[in-house]
């Protein structure tokens, strides 16, 4: 039976306040993504986690030609997650920008330790809608998002739960425009749990 899954996208120490490329109040997503984990969890759907995973020399940092200073390192603390955000067991994970040569924005990209790509996993466990929040909006939550829908998936983004970094002002609210021309509906962190509560009831 096809159904929705979450996934939390790089809600890491680097991109939270403190952090080397800190998304301006980017710890504000930890409180209402651990609602929805929750949720998630308890109603018995996949809960699935992304983040940035990059080898200390890549083409996505400054020094090597790329946009941005050096950040979620492996192995580093600043790849760890937020010390709030509370993944349920059973979490699964999936690692990104670890071809020297890629971003690898997209949680698309991304693998499992197993080495599984996301597409494979949702395939397997027959899901069909994905529910995302993280950070940050106008990078990896749009490129996950636009993935997801050229996928033919079914794709809600939960507003009160991504925060943008902005590099230009106003990038955030385009690349929700972006999203929700592309099919994704934009909704808040209570809705969603009030749905999956809706449907545990009619189960």
């Amino acid at each position: 039976m096809n159904g929705p899954a979450l996934i939390l996208v790089d809600v890491q120490n680097d991109f939270c306040p403190g952090g080397t490329l800190a998304v301006p109040d980017g710890d504000r997503v930890v409180a209402p993504l651990n609602r929805a984990a929750a949720a998630f969890a308890a109603a018995g759907l996949p809960v699935l986690a992304s983040r940035d995973w990059h080898p200390p020399h890549t083409a996505h940092f400054q020094a090597y030609g790329g946009l941005w200073p050096v950040h979620c390192v492996q192995g580093s603390a600043g790849a760890d997650f937020h010390p709030d955000l509370q993944l349920p067991a059973g979490t699964l994970l999936l690692s990104k920008g670890i071809d020297e040569r890629l971003d690898g924005y997209s949680a698309f990209d991304g693998i499992t330790a197993a080495g599984a790509t996301l597409a494979e996993v949702l395939a397997a466990q027959g899901v069909d809608h994905l529910v995302i929040g993280g950070l940050a909006t106008d990078y990896c939550v749009r490129a996950t998002a636009l993935d997801a829908r050229e996928r033919g998936l079914a794709v809600t983004v939960l507003i009160d739960a991504v925060a943008g970094v902005d590099l230009q002002p106003g990038d955030s609210d385009r690349a929700l425009a972006a999203m929700h021309r592309a099919g994704t509906r934009l909704c808040t962190t209570d809705e969603v749990v009030a749905e999956l509560a809706r449907r545990g009831t009619a189960t």
